[in-house]
């Protein structure tokens, strides 16, 4: 069966047919499908219908096939006459035998020009056009140019449930656009624009009574109105972070800004558990609350002493890592090896501990040193609460002290056994403690009746806990929409805590600015597997189950997943499982001894404490303050490229007083050379060369390497002569000035004048200020920079010849160099400081 395509013009072409012109043109078209001859390839063989007989000599060159959609550039191979196909066709290899016969014997077969494509097309249109020749698209000679192309299908045999002809009826004339006011935006408004507009339409209509179905219908539109003006307001205003009102909104964008919004963090404290059995270990997360009074330190999960304490609201703290507890370290005594009237002096990394402690005590462990009686009064309660400090041990060794037995009372000849104990230079003690023994009064008797006892004591069986309640687990909605999946979790004010490091030094983990970022305390588990949480989703690929809490303003925190390409997209049905922590802020900064019981099915505790107070617990940080500082973030520079970056970089270790860069070339690459000054004067060691290292790792530039050392240290070599006050001893003046200008911290707090962080690169050594600190010494009536009557004063190097520094009035420094001045009597080329006193007593 073949559908024959007629010309759009019908008229036309009967009028050329009966017109004595010499005009041709095409009268319709036919695509050979089913009843196409044996041989003749479905779909690819048009039979092209003339008003007239066709001319002679029309080939492929003439006949253009245009259109389609998925298939194009159809080409012709042949094309014939229908009673022009012969024996040569068939010789050709174009047509069959049987092909041929079919062609010749159609009706009006002078009038049919068979044309062969080399492809079938689409169901879209295509255009069968005559041309002169493949590069002239004219008609070609003696046909009408309006019947020289038609349109028509390939696929006119495919089935279909449409007629042929389609009914193109004109469209509908537009209906007139009421005039709408884009200024009504709220239910009064809008109330009033719908009543105005069905004046119009309807103004037979003019109910207005509140209680009629219309005038409810009117204003339910209103009120929908109202609430979509308030949510397109909604959208635009979290559109920018000035404007911003979701606190969601306001992360993401300054997360743009790579501004990371903190969500602020729980506090932490160091915990004394003591014991009365000789070993106990106690897993990770047991609760502790807040002193309540009348309760003992244990309290039993499920107990009516735990339902009473939850009714008084304790805050709930929560052990961060498994620990091991000792009876043998409830109290540690410290030994002096037989002197009286010791302690531990500012700045101290190493003590000795009395008895054998190596079996239980071990490298790794926290202690705390306490001050616990008055040196002075004996008394508990006038011990300096702000003497305790944490630290954490890095040596544990046994020793013995021969002599020990003599200092007993009665003296013994047996050796006592100890343990010398080192820690971490940056748990160095910043305070002086006192480890004389002391007469205990008798109102203020223990329960053993010792009437001596130590000072100061060490307690161990510490762990780290911090704020936080672990409630039951929750169950999610089920994901209905993997890319809208976002649930709420059920409570508020959800712990943000940062994650515990177990070689951290004990004073770093309770310091709030060396903590790492904080993250929502969270654990979700589903069909997947355990999900974790993450600060964002940048760094996350398409396999991780990982997700990210944002914290909304009303303290609801969002869960927001991945979309399978960073990070894993939950799938459809999936189910999650949420156990998380609620409690943070600064409403855990609580003070020392306020936890007092622990939550725990073990016997054996004794008694539970906080020798120091917690500290860290901070609000999230607010919008407004968000909005102030996310646009200066990108001011920040954070990638070094010249020698002023990496020094600049190098200085945000908490460690680094100031450091200085340059750059050399290697032989191969350039190598940044980074000269450090640390804190404290603390030796520029390998182990802090790898940690600063590896913090420059995220600023340095591909292409280039660091190597850090130490500074360039200068002696100085200082002599002046000083006339002291009547009435004043001159050695007194004299030691005064010495620890005036010592390196050490004074026991007032200041630092002494050659502190080593008093001075740092390329930082000169002023006369004037040496002569004004000396001159605000008690004591002192003036001090002579000049020649000293006839004793020289020195200001200059040690070791070296003046270069005319007391005239100059102050030593100069080169670009690595620091100013040094121990006066050590045994390390002279440390730096030395002489005082030449006179007068006084």
């Amino acid at each position: 069966m073949s559908i024959p395509f007629r010309c759009a013009n019908p008229r036309r072409a009967q009028v050329l047919s009966t017109a004595p012109v010499a005009l041709n043109g095409v009268d319709f078209l036919e695509v050979l499908d089913h009843d196409a001859p044996p041989g003749a390839p479905p779909q690819r063989t048009l039979l092209v219908q003339m008003i007239k007989n066709a001319p002679w000599g029309v080939t492929a060159a003439n006949v253009r096939i245009e259109g389609g959609v998925r298939v194009t550039g159809v080409t012709v191979e042949w094309a014939v006459r229908a009673s022009d196909a012969g024996p040569g066709d068939v010789a050709a290899g174009r047509m069959t035998a049987a092909e041929r016969t079919f062609y010749n014997n159609l009706s009006n077969a002078d009038r049919i020009l068979v044309v062969r494509t080399d492809r079938d097309g689409d169901f879209s249109t295509y255009t069968l056009r005559l041309v002169r020749s493949l590069t002239d698209a004219r008609p070609p000679v003696g046909f009408d140019p309006m019947l020289s192309a038609v349109d028509f299908f390939f696929k006119v045999e495919c089935p279909s449930e449409f007629d042929c002809a389609t009914d193109e009826a004109p469209p509908p004339e537009p209906a007139p656009e009421p005039v709408i006011d884009y200024l009504a935006r709220d239910y009064a408004s809008l109330r009033r624009l719908l009543f105005d507009r069905l004046a119009v339409v309807a103004p037979e209509w003019r109910e207005r009574n509140p209680a009629d179905l219309g005038v409810a219908i009117v204003e339910g539109l209103a009120y929908i109105g109202d609430y979509l003006s308030y949510f397109q307001d909604a959208v635009s205003a979290e559109a920018y972070l000035d404007t911003a009102r979701s606190r969601v909104s306001m992360r993401r964008h300054a997360r743009l800004l790579d501004y990371a919004v903190d969500d602020g963090a729980n506090a932490r404290t160091w915990v004394q558990i003591c014991v009365n059995v000789a070993s106990l270990t106690l897993p990770a997360g047991m609760p502790l609350l807040t002193r309540v009074d009348g309760l003992p330190p244990v309290l039993r999960p499920d107990s009516n002493q735990l339902a009473r304490a939850r009714q008084a609201r304790p805050l709930v703290f929560e052990t961060m890592h498994a620990v091991q507890l000792f009876q043998a370290h409830n109290e540690l005594r410290f030994y002096t090896w037989g002197e009286e009237g010791c302690r531990l002096s500012v700045g101290a990394t190493r003590a000795t501990l009395r008895g054998d402690l190596t079996a239980t005590l071990k490298a790794g462990d926290v202690l705390v040193f306490i001050e616990r009686r008055s040196p002075r009064t004996g008394y508990r309660a006038d011990a300096d609460p702000a003497r305790r400090h944490a630290v954490r041990l890095t040596r544990v060794v046994d020793d013995n002290d021969p002599l020990g037995g003599q200092f007993a009372d009665p003296p013994t000849n047996a050796a006592t056994p100890v343990t010398e104990i080192e820690w971490l230079a940056q748990d160095a003690l910043p305070f002086a403690l006192d480890l004389s023994m002391v007469q205990v009064p008798a109102d203020d008797l223990d329960a053993g009746g010792e009437t001596r006892q130590p000072a100061s004591v060490a307690l161990g069986n510490i762990v780290l806990a911090d704020h936080g309640e672990t409630l039951d687990a929750e169950d999610l909605p089920a994901v209905e929409t993997p890319h809208r999946y976002r649930p709420t979790l059920r409570r508020r004010n959800v712990t943000f805590a940062a994650d515990f490091d177990p070689a951290a030094p004990a004073s770093h983990l309770v310091n709030a600015t060396l903590r790492p970022p904080t993250l929502p305390s969270v654990r979700l588990t589903s069909a997947s597997g355990e999900w974790r949480p993450v600060r964002d989703l940048l760094n996350s690929d398409r396999f991780q189950t990982e997700f990210v809490g944002e914290l909304e303003r009303d303290g609801r925190l969002y869960l927001r997943f991945g979309d399978g390409r960073t990070g894993r997209a939950p799938q459809i049905g999936e189910r999650f499982t949420a156990v998380y922590r609620v409690g943070g802020g600064p409403t855990g900064n609580i003070g020392a001894d306020a936890l007092a019981h622990l939550v725990t099915t073990e016997s054996g505790v004794l008694d539970v404490c906080n020798p120091l107070p917690a500290l860290g617990g901070r609000s999230p940080e607010s919008m407004e303050a968000v909005r102030q500082y996310a646009p200066q973030a990108f001011r920040r520079q954070e990638r070094a490229v010249t020698e002023a970056d990496y020094a600049a970089m190098a200085e945000r270790h908490p460690e680094v007083q100031r450091a200085v860069a340059t750059r050399r070339w290697t032989g191969s690459w350039h190598t940044i050379f980074l000269t450090v000054d640390r804190k404290g004067g603390a030796p520029v060691d390998a182990a802090f060369e790898d940690d600063l290292r590896a913090f420059l790792e995220r600023y340095r530039m591909a292409g280039q390497d660091i190597e850090i050392d130490g500074p360039r240290f200068v002696a100085l070599d200082l002599a002046f002569l000083v006339c002291v006050e009547p009435g004043y001893f001159a050695s007194h003046v004299k030691a005064a000035l010495l620890e005036r200008f010592s390196n050490r911290l004074l026991p007032d707090g200041t630092r002494g004048f050659f502190h080593p962080d008093n001075f740092t690169f390329g930082q000169p050594v002023y006369l004037s200020q040496l002569v004004a600190t000396a001159m605000a010494t008690p004591g002192v009536r003036w001090i002579d920079a000049s020649t000293g009557k006839g004793k020289p004063t020195r200001f200059q190097r040690w070791g070296e010849a003046p270069r005319g520094e007391l005239g100059k009035g102050q030593i100069d420094m080169g670009r690595f160099e620091i100013a040094r001045c121990d006066n050590d009597p045994n390390r002279p080329e440390n730096g030395r400081l002489e005082f030449i006193m006179e007068g006084g007593l």
